[in-house]
């Protein structure tokens, strides 16, 4: 990558693209706080111009749908930290200008389909110079180092259980995903080595997510370690659970009978709409005072069991602090290049360096 270096920002100049988000505007806050002074990106002129002024940073409005105007905002950036979901619309579009101009993308996605499409350009991303690193905060930086460290405990571990609680208030973007994900009427797991739809609600565990609340009944998500951990481990079998009690399992739950009706596009365009209006994401209280427990479960054919525990803090907090040691990593080692997951790119313990976070605990 031949960019030009910002001055404030030893690795070079790097973006904000989705700034005036629930998590953009939290991540804008805390770079400058920080002194990591991002150029903040949007479609919204008028929030970034404000939101500009509030933090003293540059700001640039432009649609992804644009390929000329995206590439011009991107062409001096060397990293940009993409916010914007649902990334099932707004990823490949990022993706592509970030190739094009030659510019590290990280995103903050959960969405497994976007995590398989993202992996298929590792040699396109390696030719180009550039490194594509997905799901660089809650999804999946906790549950990615679970089963690192998992993996490293039983080497020859052929099955993997990931469960979390405690992201008990979702934000707008996490919302729409599931608005997608339900609507498409299937969960996923991952069976020797293959992905495999299973339908929502159909796989139950009784587990302990080592809260204080002892073993509660759980249900399979979706969740993007069925992709981003057999990336890390090689592991064959895996699958990921949340407490039937949270507001993710709720959300899904509210959701399920209207399954049918959320395969019509135009049905959850309008519904989203509505999310961006009426849906403001955790307040103060539970972004900065918020806990979630994060556990993992290894076995081998021999019957062999492996466990770890993590505690973290919110699961937005958490992923604001992850995209930032995302950028700072990418910023300072700029040679990097090909699709990563989290621990590929940072370490098995990437997570241990995150405000808040507790050390990783195996049994």
């Amino acid at each position: 990558m031949n960019k030009a270096n910002d001055s404030q920002n030893s690795g070079g100049a790097w973006m904000i693209y989705g700034a005036t988000g629930y998590t953009g505007l939290r991540l804008a806050r805390m770079a400058k706080k920080r002194g990591l002074l991002p150029v903040l990106a949007g479609r919204n002129a008028v929030a970034l111009e404000l939101l500009g002024a509030e933090l003293g940073l540059p700001w640039r409005a432009f649609n992804l749908d644009d390929t000329a105007a995206s590439q011009a905002a991107l062409s001096d950036m060397n990293v940009v930290a993409h916010c914007a979901g649902p990334y099932s619309a707004t990823s490949k579009p990022m993706l592509d200008t970030c190739l094009a101009v030659g510019c590290h993308y990280a995103d903050l996605t959960g969405e497994v389909d976007v995590i398989l499409a993202a992996q298929a350009h590792d040699a396109a991303a390696k030719h180009a110079g550039i490194t594509v690193i997905t799901g660089a905060g809650f999804d999946v930086i906790p549950t990615d180092c679970i089963a690192a460290v998992l993996k490293q405990a039983l080497p020859d571990a052929t099955h993997l259980t990931l469960g979390f609680s405690g992201l008990d208030d979702l934000s707008p973007g996490t919302l729409k995903s599931s608005l997608e994900s339900v609507g498409k009427g299937m969960s996923k797991v991952r069976v020797q080595s293959a992905l495999v739809d299973i339908p929502y609600f159909s796989r139950n565990k009784v587990l302990n997510f080592a809260d204080g609340k002892g073993s509660v009944n759980a249900f399979n998500i979706p969740w993007a370690d069925v992709a981003t951990a057999y990336f890390s481990t090689g592991i064959p079998n895996i699958e990921v659970y949340v407490p039937r009690s949270s507001a993710m399992a709720r959300s899904m739950s509210l959701l399920k009978p209207f399954v049918r009706l959320l395969r019509n596009q135009s049905l959850v365009s309008a519904l989203k709409r509505l999310v961006d209006l009426v849906v403001k994401g955790p307040g103060t209280a539970a972004y900065e005072n918020g806990t979630c427990h994060v556990i993992g479960e290894v076995h081998n054919a021999r019957g062999d069991v492996r466990r770890a525990h993590l505690r973290t803090p919110n699961g937005y907090c958490l992923t604001v602090d992850g995209m930032l040691m995302t950028v700072s990593h990418l910023l300072a080692h700029p040679e990097s290049n090909g699709f990563h997951t989290p621990t590929t790119l940072m370490g098995s313990r990437c997570v241990e360096r995150l405000s808040g976070v507790s050390t990783i605990t195996l049994s």
